[in-house]
């Protein structure tokens, strides 16, 4: 099962592979996890992000945290994306999906049909009573506030008893993606980006550190691969009060560590402390946990621990259950901000064999792994040794898998998918070439413009910075017309039932200097530069390897024509991360992850803008979005929620934060074929990461492709294109 808090957060993408274990529970709300930022433009958005199934909870926390609850990034680019961001773009950071509130699409309305069945329909099967029935008040209210608490408290207690009623129809069950035909064992070595600073998520909010963290250690809920309802982590039950502010989690009392020590409440209650201490450098974690500070979790007994929010929220009882627990007796007394890459003890499907700084990452499987025996987990975790091979440049990490020293690669970069993929080694189909789609949400990526500083203080500049981008021209020369471009910071959110307004900042060199001209900025006569009040029009682009070059070479060029200045700054990723977590730039290529639940408020709240390390890496400020992210809070049905998520971004599209850039809604990978896959290849909601959860190696395959190799014979070919929702078959 996938974690909950997954569905929440926008991750910094960085690009690796989604780790393969259920998450916490369904935090499906967008929080945005940094694509790791990685410099290199993504033809795909990161993410990663980054979605549910009944699988332990660290799996699925691992495929959609790096989707919203990070508030966190890819390491990968895809051209649209670099490496940690989403399609072609260069370094990036992680994402994750407004007309009126009423507005809503398809998605939308399925995701609201259950709370109303419920409504209609309690879990006991009888007619839901109201407090108000029950206890009328005295004197009675008016007729039309009397209707209103009424429906209101109806509400809630048929939301109330469809949680009870999920947790008590819920049985361990098989995965319905995961393949009888998977097998434990062998080894896989996989492409990933460059690595990150540390491997606590909560230190660094970015996609590979969820992806692997979440392969460690687990959260109290995970969530269904198919459906996203939430489904036991290390709680087996838990309870909400009628009021929807107290949250009571019983831990399953066959929960160990790996030293053999039971998972108790001290251990949920030690994590929580030490990720909202003041001192903690913890960031975006705190933004959703902290509404549980002003009444501490309580606990109750040793397996039970209670959470009380002061607020309420639709996102509490994912942040309460989506946050990965530590061992308390492993860690207490050590510096919470210097635990980043020695875990010596976890609970999850895997631990660090390994770790070659700046070179490679090795896990190794648990055979004790406490939820080993649950029928969710069959067929998932299956690799005896996962190996993570990290490269600063996606060129040589092509090489490297040429070469036969990297067995999957996801492809980020159009001109290596259009341009490279061929030759013997795929015309005889001993490396497979495969498009995948399915339901993973779309994230977004562009040229972060640090609103702090002038000139990108001026929203006037800031558009006409955006109309000197060639977007067109770099998609088709660039990138061959593989991506679609970005016209909103919530795709997924937009339907044929719900178009989106935005308008399209087209390529308009003419509209871009009368807008600086408007701002003051006139041209020199002697340099053709632009000035105003003696100082010239320049700003620092800052990235963090080559695969940005091309991208920013043509942006120069154009910027220079209109008399701006851009000078670039590259530095590697240890030092492009701690200047992004200061906010020491101008503009940089950021790629974020996309969740299932938008939440705008850890990447668009003003009082987000100036924390460090957080989300709002823009320093992006306004007073009406911070009333609607304000409003949303309280709003329980999805499709309202989202019609709120649009009025941000119309918001958003007006006051241009970023110069958006490009997008894919599918996964690109290569891989040896000597692997076993479900017929999806892929999850529900998980990008090219949820492999790790469901492949194997598949010895037979593996003799073929030897074979195949030494006689210089082809292998039978697989197809090309894979749908989810075409290929998923789940069984009566």
């Amino acid at each position: 099962m996938k974690s909950a808090s997954h569905f929440l957060s926008a991750v910094l993408v960085l690009t690796a592979v989604a780790l393969f274990i259920a998450g916490p529970a369904t935090a499906q709300a967008d929080e945005q996890v940094k694509v790791r930022k990685v410099q290199e433009p993504p033809e795909k958005p990161a993410e990663p992000a980054t979605v549910a199934k009944a699988r332990p909870a660290s799996q699925q926390k691992a495929e959609e945290k790096a989707p919203e609850k990070a508030a966190q990034a890819a390491d990968t680019q895809k051209e649209g994306e670099k490496p940690g961001q989403t399609a072609e773009q260069p370094g990036g950071v992680t994402p994750a999906k407004p007309e009126t509130a009423a507005d809503g699409n398809a998605a939308d309305e399925v995701a609201d049909k259950a709370a109303a069945e419920a409504e209609a329909k309690p879990a006991d099967g009888t007619p839901a009573t109201t407090e108000t029935e029950a206890n009328p008040p005295a004197p009675p209210p008016g007729p039309l506030e009397r209707s209103y608490e009424q429906a209101e408290k109806q509400v809630m207690e048929a939301e109330a008893n469809e949680e009870r009623a999920i947790q008590e129809q819920w049985q361990d069950h098989a995965d319905p993606i995961a393949s009888p035909d998977a097998v434990p064992g062998g080894k896989i070595t996989y492409a990933a980006a460059s690595p990150p600073k540390s491997l606590n998520p909560y230190l660094d909010n970015n996609t590979f550190s969820y992806q692997v963290f979440g392969s460690l250690y687990e959260s109290l809920l995970g969530t269904d691969p198919v459906t996203s309802d939430y489904a036991p982590g290390l709680a087996r039950r838990w309870e909400i009060s009628k009021d929807k502010r107290q949250f009571t989690f019983y831990l399953d009392p066959l929960a160990r560590w790996s030293d053999g020590q039971p998972i108790t409440a001290e251990d949920v209650l030690w994590t929580f402390n030490a990720v909202m201490a003041p001192e903690s450098q913890t960031g975006p974690a705190k933004v959703s946990l902290r509404t549980f500070l002003k009444k501490p979790p309580e606990i109750i007994d040793r397996l039970t621990i209670r959470f009380t929010a002061d607020e309420t929220h639709w996102r509490n009882l994912m942040a309460a259950g989506g946050f990965e627990i530590l061992p308390k007796h492993v860690f207490e007394g050590r510096d919470f901000n210097k635990i980043n890459n020695d875990f010596p003890v976890v609970s999850g499907p895997y631990r660090i064999a390994e770790h070659r700084e700046g070179v490679s990452l090795t896990l190794k499987r648990r055979p004790d792994w406490w939820a080993r025996s649950r029928s969710s987990t069959r067929g998932t975790c299956n690799f005896e040794t996962v190996v993570f091979r990290f490269f600063a440049e996606q060129d040589n990490a092509f090489d490297a898998f040429i070469a036969g020293e990297v067995d999957v690669f996801p492809v980020y970069r159009a001109a290596i998918w259009t341009g490279k993929t061929n030759g013997k080694k795929f015309d005889l189909n001993w490396i497979v070439k495969r498009q995948v789609r399915n339901r993973h949400p779309v994230g977004f990526q562009g040229f972060a413009m640090n609103m702090r500083r002038a000139p990108f203080d001026d929203v006037r500049v800031r558009k006409a910075l955006a109309l000197l981008l060639d977007r067109p021209r770099m998609n088709e020369t660039l990138m061959s017309n593989q991506y679609f471009l970005h016209r909103s910071y919530f795709e997924g959110l937009y339907d044929t039932s719900n178009t989106c307004g935005n308008a399209v900042l087209p390529f308009d060199p003419d509209s871009a200097r009368a807008l600086l001209d408007e701002a003051g900025w006139k041209t020199d006569p002697a340099t053709g530069m632009r000035k105003k009040d003696g100082k010239p029009l320049s700003f620092t682009f800052l990235t963090r390897d080559e695969s940005s070059d091309k991208f920013l070479a043509l942006y120069g060029e154009d910027l220079r024509k209109a008399g701006v200045e851009m000078k670039i700054e590259r530095k590697d990723w240890a030092a492009w991360t701690r200047d992004m977590d200061e906010y020491k730039f101008d503009m940089t290529w950021a790629a974020w992850s996309g969740g299932l639940y938008p939440d705008p408020e850890n990447m668009w709240s003003s009082a987000e803008a100036d924390k460090p390390g957080g989300n709002n890496i823009t320093g992006f400020k306004d007073q009406m979005v911070d009333q609607l992210i304000e409003t949303q809070k309280s709003i329980f049905s999805v499709r309202e929620r989202n019609g709120i998520c649009r009025r941000i971004d119309s918001i958003l599209a007006e006051k241009i934060p970023y110069i958006l850039l490009w997008n894919t809604d599918s996964v690109r990978l290569l891989y040896w074929d000597k692997f076993g896959t479900p017929p999806t290849v892929l999850s529900k909601f998980g990008d090219e990461r949820s492999l790790l959860t469901y492949w194997w190696y598949d010895a037979d395959n593996a003799d073929d492709l030897k074979d195949a190799m030494s006689n210089g014979e082809a292998l039978p070919a697989r197809p090309d294109i894979v749908d989810f929702d075409e290929a998923f078959a789940p069984a009566e």
